[in-house]
């Protein structure tokens, strides 16, 4: 439930893309692949991928470029960041990867394009002492919850009376959550901190009183139904220690996603790009020239 901007599968194909399009326009490209029923050149497997991912690969590569001539991003922070990541996942980190087609160096490179991307997403934004204050004594509880994810407030409602009433909430998870992980887990989400949550879930969790249904709970995910379990202090080191992280976190919870696009599009515009493989042309065009948000309804 934490913002996402780019899938690690797709950052993956514009790695593999990237790395073999060098020699795209030569057919005589080194072969890659050599075998007695034939070789694979360069070309061909660039050829191959640009047909299956090469537009979406092309606007990732681009938006890299367009962003880090904008916005720097350090070695040292995306070591800090795979090195935080990889201690979360621990022992399953290296699975992690291999279920993904990525290597350790690959996955830093995705790190550093999402570091970026979120540091145009918050770039202006303010945050004060207070706030920073609140979120570290946040992070001091930790909870142990469950939930279920829907579509809408009605079927929440639905969902919220069935527990009341008893149900199973691993079933009700499985039967109703519309995200796959929730489905699998039955609503299980172990133990955490409100830091790693949306704003909006991590807020009504730290309210509820132990081994109670939540109201709905509406996030950019859809409708939660909570329930925490347990909950616990954690010792997580002086405010000093964690300004940083907190400042971030609280920057991206205010964050609009939606202004990332007119940013991106702007720089690419200054930029002056020029695609010369004919079949990748219009691949950033609905970037350059995205359509109209439509006016909000009246109410």
């Amino acid at each position: 439930m934490k913002k996402s901007v780019l899938t690690l599968t797709l950052a993956a194909s514009v790695l593999a893309l990237s790395a073999c399009s060098g020699d795209s326009a030569s057919d005589d490209s080194p072969a890659i692949v050599t075998s007695k029923a034939g070789d694979i050149s360069k070309n061909e497997l660039y050829e191959e991928m640009k047909q299956s991912v090469g537009k979406q690969a092309l606007q990732v590569l681009i938006i890299e470029k367009v962003l880090a001539s904008e916005y720097e991003v350090s070695d040292k922070e995306v070591k800090a960041q795979f090195d935080k990541e990889k201690k979360e996942m621990g022992e399953g980190f290296a699975q992690y990867l291999e279920q993904q087609g990525q290597t350790e160096e690959g996955y830093k490179k995705y790190i550093r394009l999402n570091l970026l991307q979120e540091k145009a997403l918050t770039e202006g934004i303010k945050v004060t002492d207070k706030e920073i204050e609140a979120q570290y004594k946040n992070m001091q509880t930790e909870l142990n919850a469950r939930h279920v994810l829907v579509a809408d407030e009605a079927t929440a409602k639905e969902v919220k009376t069935k527990l009341e009433k008893g149900a199973d909430f691993a079933k009700v998870a499985k039967e109703y959550s519309t995200e796959q992980a929730a489905q699998e887990s039955g609503g299980e989400l172990g133990w955490f901190t409100p830091d790693k949550m949306v704003k909006e879930f991590s807020d009504a969790a730290l309210a509820l009183e132990k081994n109670t249904i939540s109201e709905p709970v509406k996030s950019e995910f859809g409708f939660h139904i909570i329930e925490v379990t347990d909950k616990r202090e954690k010792d997580i080191g002086t405010l000093e220690e964690n300004k940083a992280e907190i400042t971030k976190t609280l920057k991206l919870q205010k964050a609009d996603t939606n202004s990332l696009l007119p940013k991106v599009s702007k720089l690419m515009k200054e930029a002056d790009i020029k695609i010369k493989d004919e079949d990748l042309k219009d691949a950033i065009d609905q970037i350059l020239n995205p359509e109209p948000a439509e006016p909000a309804a009246a109410e």
